[in-house]
């Protein structure tokens, strides 16, 4: 029954989307009447390749093609939903003005531009991640005194997000003097490929952490295959955990959850088996839909990515409905729960109305 539900939503999502597109596609061809044929036509065709870029770009993501056409094709083909959806409500705008100020001519073009500008300003905000600070409060003991965790989801790299953007987010990282960094799951993008190929990972080299890098999967890690990314994590620094739990002389135990695509994952109860209440309990879950399972189980920090928070408005309403923390930090009883919108992002490389995020998390023991 869900997976019929689901095909009809696609399906439905799937014809709205070419509806728009056809919308759209009039439109911008109605002040083009003067214009030869043969200009019209190759409009057409570049207009329609971009429309299903996406498409194209996943169907061919494991193929040997030259990386600045995979690249190409991707960033036209997933920007392009944006483009859709802001183009589709300036026209509309355009129209309504004109119905009320019949003077008003040349909607088309003020929609264009409109949409131009606000997907500039959206690249420009998502090159802009901001740094959140989360200061924690613990009677457990902590050596020292105190321990940073940077912690970090929805990087994506792949065709959207390159080795040289890992290495400015790298350098952000350090910047925060961590002692810990955690990855929260959708490190890969869609295909393990190109990742491989620049060896990408190898900028977590440059990672100055005490205490090292773990990272729980997430659903694009089971896009790209599981396995593949295991293997080849398992050449680098970051350590991927999937129902694993490490303890830390630090007094910090990181409890890292598969991702809820592995219906047989294990429960939380099973990973806080033993008699370790005495440290300081962070749970690590791509998904935030188990965190009311993390807060009655005792669970000290619980993180979570996935949502993105839509990435850009009116999408963001939708994860909030979705999610009972769609993002951000919240209480759930003795929980401290925080959701990130994601350093990086999949598919369009804009933030309309959120932002990109890296997570600074101190925690502070009164037991010294």
């Amino acid at each position: 029954m869900m997976r019929g539900n689901m095909i009809i939503m696609a399906i439905v999502v799937m014809v709205l989307y070419v509806g728009a597109n056809g919308y759209i596609f009039w439109r911008m061809l109605q002040p083009m009447q003067g214009v030869p044929v043969v200009v019209r036509a190759l409009f057409g065709v570049v207009f329609w390749v971009a429309a299903f870029g996406m498409f194209l770009s996943f169907g061919l993501r494991d193929v040997a093609l030259y990386e600045t056409v995979h690249r190409v094709l991707h960033v036209v083909g997933t920007s392009w939903l944006v483009f859709t959806l802001y183009m589709v409500v300036a026209l509309l705008l355009a129209d309504m003005i004109h119905w009320i100020f019949p003077s008003f001519q040349h909607g088309v073009w003020w929609a264009l531009v409109v949409t131009i500008v606000v997907l500039e300003c959206g690249y420009i905000n998502y090159r802009r991640p901001h740094v959140e600070h989360l200061t924690i409060n613990t009677e457990k003991p902590i050596e020292g005194g105190r321990v940073r965790i940077v912690a970090v989801s929805d990087v994506h790299l792949g065709h959207g997000t390159s080795r040289s953007d890992l290495a400015r987010y790298v350098d952000l990282i350090n910047a925060e003097r961590p002692d810990m960094v955690v990855i929260v799951g959708d490190l890969i993008d869609n295909s393990i490929v190109p990742v491989e190929a620049a060896d990408m990972c190898r900028e977590f080299e440059r990672v100055e952490a005490r205490y090292g890098i773990y990272m729980s999967a997430g659903n694009h890690e089971y896009i790209s295959g599981i396995e593949a990314c295991r293997r080849y994590l398992a050449t680098t620094p970051v350590q991927l955990l999937t129902d694993s739990v490490v303890e830390h002389p630090s007094g910090v135990r990181v409890v890292s959850r598969d991702d809820r695509t592995n219906s047989e994952r294990d429960s939380l109860l099973r990973l806080l088996a033993g008699d370790n209440a005495e440290l300081f309990t962070v749970v690590l879950d791509h998904q935030p839909t188990a965190i009311r399972e993390s807060s009655r189980h005792g669970v000290d920090l619980h993180l979570s990515g996935h949502t993105h928070r839509g990435q850009v408005w009116p999408i963001s309403l939708v994860t909030d409905a979705m999610f009972d923390q769609s993002h951000g930090y919240r209480k759930w009883g003795e929980t401290h729960a925080y959701v990130m919108s994601g350093l990086s992002l999949w598919g369009p490389p804009f933030r309309i109305g959120t932002q990109s995020e890296l997570l600074v998390v101190d925690v502070v023991s009164s037991d010294i």
